[in-house]
């Protein structure tokens, strides 16, 4: 099976919500509730909970961004049990397989702390390159899907 992403529902939404990072990643990543509840009260938004098999692993929230247009992973992240396992990876590409299918072949966009060097280097291993643009005090990237 592999890497799955599946709706949040009423049976996997708590489980989403209590999902963790690492300490030093606190300040860095937003709540999954606060995520979930972006995806429930705007429609431009779309929440998926990343399974590897039957295993919950993180959480992603994309969609279109009101004020620029752009499509985007707003929010990402993998539980601190199973991050540098090559998961991350394999679940962002996975992300670029559906976004092509609900999008269609389009520049898709992230942005990424400056001080979050593991999440750029993550992104840039997909193909995600820096645009030079400054957004939300992160550093936008973007990749040709």
């Amino acid at each position: 099976m592999g890497i799955l992403l599946k709706e949040v529902t009423k049976e996997n939404w708590y489980d989403c919500s209590c999902l963790e990072v690492f300490k030093e990643q606190e300040g860095i990543v937003a709540p999954n509730w606060n995520s979930i509840i972006v995806s429930l009260l705007w429609d431009n938004w779309n929440a998926k909970c990343i399974y590897e098999d039957d295993t919950l692993i993180g959480f992603m929230l994309y969609g279109v961004e009101e004020d620029t247009n752009r499509t985007i992973l707003l929010r990402y992240m993998i539980d601190k049990e199973y991050q540098g396992k090559g998961l991350g990876k394999k679940a962002i590409l996975k992300l670029f397989d559906l976004v092509k299918t609900e999008y269609g072949n389009i520049k898709f966009y992230t942005t990424a702390s400056p001080t979050n060097m593991v999440a750029e280097k993550l992104y840039e291993s997909v193909g995600f390159k820096k645009t030079g643009e400054i957004m939300w005090d992160e550093n936008l990237m973007e990749i040709q899907l």
